[in-house]
């Protein structure tokens, strides 16, 4: 690619969920406005549906599709990496020394899976019983191992938060405990949960139906252990705890990764100092720049990091990035939604949703679904209506169940 120079009304970094889905809804409210998206990806991923793959529900292509098939034809598609960002100047760099102007700036760019920062891992994985639904490659050896495993001991490990969907840890190991349940073999197997945190899950209401599930499969709690090394041949862990390391042996090890965030975010003056672009909590503006919004993983906000979130997220940037460039008021408003659909046994699920503060904020009255107890309802919406949601409606900038709040 040779060195490009332009300029677009709309520049969004970033063509993952956050990214479509903010050109898509912007366009359906200002058709024909100029829109270019920066994504340097051949391939776009529904990464909800690992934890499916990763517990033998769906097949890994299923979470897969071109990224020209999800890209809006409407828009511009850079199809280069981000390099580096100059908001003083309004410009982002991007791969052979690309330069692009713009009048609002849309930054969605994900975080970082910092697998280099647990020593071994990366040598590891996929092979010797180390696996992660963290990644596409890896979700089918989860189901390979959990098939295969039969006696021993299984860990699973959660790292310090932010983290990509909160209880995607847990999930996969209460899917691989109700096949070994299923089997008749779970009482052969020894499971334990390292957990960098101090409780089971961050708002309590849904504590009580979880510790149910552990209970149940008799999963041994380690609170405040982190993950810090493997020797994927010995078949060894090690974590940190505040008695010093403990040294665990495993026929099974999920690991979910440390996450940052994203480097090129992290080193620009968007950044925050963890490293994630900072922003009003509920218009999504940078704090120091009004014509820079920013959602998503790479973002400031105090939310859990899910694609529910995101889907709420969108239609939110889309409207205030449209007044800000109508030099009108900003009317959207996120009030910190999210939404994990905890897997706690194959054919049920526990679905949290909530926002800022731990507030509840169930999508559908208590007598359709109550989320705090686990329901087949639940399962057949996590398995069935929102993977077509997410291709067919938040690609596209159809906000069912996602309008935004105080926004048109």
């Amino acid at each position: 690619m040779t060195a490009h120079h332009s300029h677009h009304t709309v520049l969004i970094a970033g063509g993952g969920s956050a990214g479509i889905a903010t050109a898509a809804s912007m366009l359906n409210r200002h058709p024909g406005l100029d829109i270019a998206i920066i994504e340097p990806s051949d391939e776009h991923y529904y990464q909800p549906g690992w934890t499916m793959v990763g517990g033998g529900v769906f097949e890994k292509d299923e979470t897969v599709r071109p990224e020209a098939a999800v890209m809006p034809k409407e828009v511009t598609w850079l199809k280069a990496a981000v390099t580096g960002f100059d908001p003083e100047s309004r410009i982002v760099e991007y791969s052979e020394g690309g330069r692009v102007s713009y009048d609002v700036l849309v930054v969605a760019m994900g975080n970082r899976l910092a697998w280099e920062e647990i020593e071994g891992l990366e040598e590891t994985l996929g092979e010797n019983g180390v696996t992660s639904n963290y990644r596409y490659d890896l979700a089918p050896y989860t189901w390979q191992l959990v098939q295969q495993t039969r006696k021993g001991r299984a860990l699973f490990t959660q790292p310090a938060m932010p983290i990509k969907c909160a209880g995607a840890p847990q999930k996969a190991m209460y899917l691989s405990c109700s096949d070994w349940e299923k089997r008749g073999i779970l009482g052969d197997i020894d499971v334990e949960f390292h957990n960098n945190g101090g409780v089971l899950f961050g708002v309590a209401d849904y504590v009580p139906a979880l510790m149910e599930y552990v209970e149940r499969y008799g999963i041994d709690l380690n609170f405040g252990s982190t993950l810090t090394r493997v020797d994927g041949p010995a078949k060894k862990a090690w974590f940190a705890t505040e008695n010093g390391e403990v040294e665990r042996s495993f026929d099974m090890l999920h690991v979910c990764p440390p996450q940052k965030g994203n480097p090129v975010v992290a080193a620009s003056t968007l950044a925050n100092e963890a490293g994630y672009a900072e922003v009003d909590q509920h218009t999504l503006q940078h704090v120091n720049h009004p014509e820079v919004f920013a959602l998503g993983d790479c973002s400031s906000t105090p939310n859990a990091k899910t694609m529910a979130a995101a889907r709420k997220q969108a239609p939110v940037a889309a409207v205030n990035a449209l007044a800000q460039l109508a030099g009108n008021p900003l009317s959207g408003s996120y009030d910190g939604y999210g939404s994990c659909p905890l897997t706690v046994e194959r054919g049920k699920i526990v679905l949290a949703e909530f926002g800022y503060g731990g507030t509840l904020l169930p999508t559908f009255p208590k007598w359709v679904l109550d989320g705090t107890k686990p329901s087949r309802a639940a399962w057949k919406l996590k398995a069935e209506v929102l993977p077509q949601i997410y291709w067919h409606a938040m690609l596209k900038g159809r906000e069912w169940m996602a309008k935004p709040i105080g926004g048109a």
